[in-house]
C-alpha cells in the first residue's frame, strides 16, 4: 500500500478542472495505458500503428502526423511523446490540451499512468493497475549471477539500447544488466565494440525499425562471440507500458532457464 502512496496522494490532491472527453493519441506507447484505464470510448484519433481502438481515425504516424485531420477530430487532449515531431505551434492550432507520455523507467510509466488517469476520470481504475504491474515485478526470482546483455535496435547501421532506454530498467528488473558504454537512449555501435564488451546475452528486435536483420549468430564477425541469442518483438519491448512489466517476468524466466542449463 505505501508505494501507491505518491499516485493516491496526487489523485487526492489534484483538483481537476478538466476532464478529457475526446483524445487524439500520437504516443503509440500509451495506447495500452488508456485502453487498460477502459477510456477507450474517448479516442477519437490515433497513429496507424495502433491496433487498438477500431473507431477512432487514423491521424497519420506518429513521425509524420496529420495535423488538418487532427484539427477537425476536435480533441480536447493529445496524448504525444514530444515535441520533435509534433511541434508546440501545431499544438496551439489544435487548441487542445497536451499530455507527454514517454516513461524512461518502469516507475515512470507508473507515474504517467497515474497522471493520465486523472485527466480522463479514471482515478478508480488507477490504483488496480498500478498495483497489477507491481505485482508482476514481485514474481521476479532472483538470480546468483546477473547476465551481461546488450539490446540490438538495428543491425545496419548497428544501433543498440544505451542506459537511459527503458530497456536498461526491464532488463535490470528480470536480473540482468544492460552493458553499452553509454547513457543515451539509442547508440550507433560496431561490431568490435560488441565483442569488447563480451555480452552473456544478445537481444536482437525484429519490427518496423529492424525489419529483416541477419541473425546475430549467423553474422561473420560475431563468430567469438560466446553469447545467447535471444530474438524479441520490437513493438512488445520498446513500448514503455503495462508490457514492459510482462517482458520483465519473460526475460526473468529466459535468464533462469539459462542459468540452469
Amino acid at each position: 500500500m505505501s508505494r501507491l502512496l505518491p499516485v493516491l496522494l496526487l489523485l487526492l490532491f489534484t483538483t481537476r478542472c478538466f476532464a478529457a472527453e475526446r483524445i487524439v493519441i500520437l504516443a503509440p506507447a500509451a495506447a495500452d495505458i488508456v485502453a487498460k484505464l477502459d477510456a477507450g470510448p474517448l479516442v477519437v484519433g490515433k497513429t496507424r500503428n495502433v491496433a487498438e481502438f477500431p473507431q477512432a481515425t487514423e491521424v497519420g504516424s506518429h513521425i509524420r502526423p496529420n495535423l488538418e485531420i487532427i484539427t477537425s477530430l476536435k480533441p480536447d487532449l493529445l496524448v504525444i511523446s514530444s515535441n520533435r515531431f509534433f511541434s508546440q505551434e501545431m499544438a496551439e492550432k489544435v487548441g487542445a490540451e497536451i499530455f507527454f507520455y514517454h516513461p524512461n523507467s518502469l516507475e515512470e510509466v507508473l507515474d504517467r499512468t497515474g497522471q493520465l488517469a486523472v485527466l480522463l476520470g479514471r482515478e478508480k481504475q488507477t490504483e488496480k493497475l498500478i498495483e497489477s504491474q507491481r505485482q508482476k515485478l514481485e514474481q521476479v526470482k532472483p538470480l546468483k549471477v546477473a547476465p551481461r546483455v546488450i539490446y540490438e535496435i538495428t543491425e545496419a547501421p548497428l544501433t543498440i539500447a544505451g542506459t537511459g532506454n527503458i530497456l536498461a530498467d526491464i532488463v535490470r528488473a528480470a536480473g540482468g544488466v544492460l552493458v553499452s558504454g553509454g547513457e543515451r537512449k539509442l547508440l550507433r555501435f560496431n561490431p568490435e565494440a560488441v565483442l569488447t564488451l563480451q555480452p552473456d546475452v544478445y537481444l536482437w528486435q525484429v519490427g518496423p525499425m529492424n525489419r529483416n536483420p541477419t541473425p546475430p549468430a549467423e553474422r561473420g564477425q560475431y563468430q567469438a562471440l560466446k553469447a545467447d541469442y535471444l530474438k524479441v518483438d520490437e513493438l512488445q519491448y520498446s513500448r514503455a507500458n503495462t508490457t514492459s512489466f510482462d517482458n520483465v517476468l519473460e526475460l526473468n524466466r529466459y535468464f533462469l532457464g539459462r542459468a540452469a542449463r
